[in-house]
């Protein structure tokens, strides 16, 4: 039973950057099973990182060409695996880690059983050493909380990263519609995810996102605000997403929440500071906080700063001012890679799924795929000749 296929894609998984742990009673290969028929956890074993046509993926696992063209692109449809598709030229497959990724994808496929096998898997899956290392997504404070007198990089303000984008979706929060389905959601608004390029891209195609203009998503940030809703980006400068999320709902908050210093698991570049002599015990704060950083101690507010994860929250509605984001030491500055190629290549690292000579060999491998697929091809041709 070992060597059946979900333990292969199993394994497949736990090798890419985000990493997919087994547990003792094959609950992640419950989950593998409803969402990948046997063939397509087949193939999915033959995807890397590196994107491939399908003729170069049907070579490797000895299918014909067509065969996998066409399961490649149901796989795609249900969002199992990521697709690349330069202008004039055939799309090119890869693999998808589990998350953030392949999970995801799956929020118009969700039902109970689905659901509740995936609450259980998410302690499992959350590595918090490995995420504290090189987490793959960061939170930056809501634009109200933002003073214009702190210094603030482009990346680190929310309004500023949309204004360097051109392309826009705006699709349902998983996170949300999980917890409705096990009846235990929030009031919060359900389309609350901003995906932008590649990822946006296959939110309009498999028809779960809208494509939306940048006021609209501006707006947006306005209404998470208001909602008490976390901003978190992808974990790069260039980020491919920013979600808003909640502690009631969303599954790293959640998860994050249950540790005692959340502030060393979230990538965060601010904290916020009290000024307990401005503060009036009005508690807006406490309600607002969704890491449980304040507490209201009789006519006072307390801060944690050990749970503090530099959101703002607090700040954009504090009616005395006596919260304030500031910067934290360098020392604590959070490292924020230039791109998602960049920061899956560091968390790979960091969990120690991957290394440069690894890097080379998968490299290496399709290249020489690559070769011999066209080879075979031109053989396949010739043969086609010599029968007419």
């Amino acid at each position: 039973m070992e060597n059946s296929v979900y333990h292969k894609l199993a394994k497949h998984l736990d090798r890419l950057p985000g990493g997919f742990p087994s547990t003792p009673d094959g609950l992640e290969l419950r989950i593998l099973k409803r969402l990948f028929m046997e063939p397509e956890a087949r193939l999915a074993c033959h995807l890397t990182l590196i994107p491939e046509t399908a003729q170069v993926v049907a070579y490797r696992c000895g299918w014909v060409r067509d065969t996998a063209a066409t399961m490649l692109a149901a796989m795609w449809q249900k969002g199992l695996i990521l697709k690349h598709e330069p202008k004039g030229k055939l799309p090119r497959y890869m693999a998808c880690q589990f998350v953030v990724g392949i999970w995801e994808f799956q929020v118009n496929r969700l039902d109970r059983e689905l659901v509740a096998d995936m609450a259980a898997y998410i302690p499992v899956l959350f590595n918090a050493d490995a995420w504290g290392r090189a987490p793959q997504m960061r939170t930056i404070p809501v634009n109200r909380s933002i003073d214009p007198k702190l210094p603030v990089l482009p990346h680190e303000a929310a309004a500023a990263l949309i204004r360097t984008k051109d392309h826009f979706v705006i699709s349902p929060c998983i996170c949300r519609k999980e917890r409705r389905l096990a009846g235990h959601g929030c009031d919060g608004p359900l389309d609350a995810c901003i995906s932008f390029g590649d990822t946006g891209s296959y939110f309009i195609q498999s028809g779960i996102g809208r494509q939306v203009d940048r006021q609209t998503v501006l707006d947006l940030l306005e209404t998470a605000d208001r909602a008490g809703l976390v901003l978190q980006p992808s974990n790069s400068r260039d980020p491919a997403w920013v979600c808003c999320c909640c502690g009631c709902c969303c599954g790293v908050l959640r998860t994050v929440k249950t540790y005692p210093r959340p502030s060393d698991l979230v990538a965060a570049p601010f904290a916020v500071q009290l000024n307990a002599y401005g503060c009036t015990g009005c508690g807006l704060c406490v309600g607002r906080c969704q890491m449980g950083a304040l507490a209201l101690t009789g006519k006072a507010v307390q801060l944690n700063n050990h749970r503090c994860i530099g959101c703002g929250l607090c700040v954009s509605t504090c009616p005395t001012g006596a919260l304030r984001l500031t910067r934290k030491p360098r020392s604590q500055q959070p490292r924020v890679p230039a791109n998602m190629a960049t920061a899956l290549l560091r968390t790979a690292w960091k969990r120690k799924k991957i290394g440069p000579f690894q890097v080379a060999a998968e490299i290496g491998k399709s290249q020489r795929d690559r070769y011999l697929s066209s080879r075979r091809s031109i053989t396949d041709l010739s043969k086609k000749d010599q029968c007419r």
